[in-house]
């Protein structure tokens, strides 16, 4: 190629373009809403949430099979009377395209989300029983989860049966939540989220200590 070719190269010209301009950002680090992902008005109380947070981790730990994977659960609420929590119900179903193929395939089996209609006794008295109340006067919720995500670690590609509420306990501007494409990051702030991830969705924890988010799923 001749410097005349290479000078008018639309790919150089446009290389040129993109290194002139600034594109350092510091926006992952408040929430900006997009196609499936939004900002309730509800709002709770983040210091009375962080000591919720530390009794409940006083009475019991988190659980699941999948910890050394980065996911882990404690669920706050449960059928009535049922004291022993399933595997499945920790998870539930989900479908995603797992390989090369781009065939969507489903994972474990659908939970009856409306069955999950009573808070855990073990957490009575506690600033969550308080969030499980008002969230419930307002939306059909099912199971209400502290879910966990480890550091440097990614959640499968994936669809719920289920839009979600995601309450942030602990975060850092690394963990990040992908809805449809559109990416952005909770603050733990006492905020309430809407995530519409019966869309196919992911969250990322690119931070250096865990992710702990409030999750009620909406039984609608």
């Amino acid at each position: 190629m001749s410097l005349d070719q290479i000078n008018n190269d639309p790919d150089v010209i446009s290389m040129k373009s993109w290194m002139a301009e600034d594109r350092i950002t510091d926006s992952v680090a408040s929430f900006v809403p997009g196609n499936g992902i939004e900002k309730l008005s509800l709002n709770f109380d983040i210091q009375l949430l962080d000591e919720a947070l530390d009794q409940v981790l006083e009475i019991t730990n988190f659980q699941g099979d999948m910890q050394d994977q980065g996911f882990a659960a404690i669920p706050l609420n449960r059928r009535p009377g049922e004291d022993v929590t399933a595997a499945n119900d920790l998870s539930g179903r989900y479908w995603l395209r797992a390989d090369d193929r781009y065939i969507e395939e489903p994972r474990e089996d659908i939970v009856d989300e409306i069955a999950f209609s009573e808070f855990n006794p073990m957490f009575k008295g506690t600033y969550f029983e308080k969030v499980h109340e008002e969230l419930s006067k307002r939306f059909p919720i099912g199971r209400m989860r502290i879910l966990s995500k480890g550091l440097y670690n990614c959640n499968s590609w994936h669809r719920d049966p289920e839009p979600r509420l995601h309450i942030p306990l602990v975060t850092n501007p690394g963990a990040l939540f992908i809805v449809n494409h559109h990416v952005t990051h909770l603050p733990a702030d006492g905020s309430v989220y809407f995530t519409d991830t019966r869309g196919y969705h992911t969250a990322l924890n690119g931070g250096e200590h865990n992710r702990i988010h409030l999750v009620a799923a909406l039984a609608y």
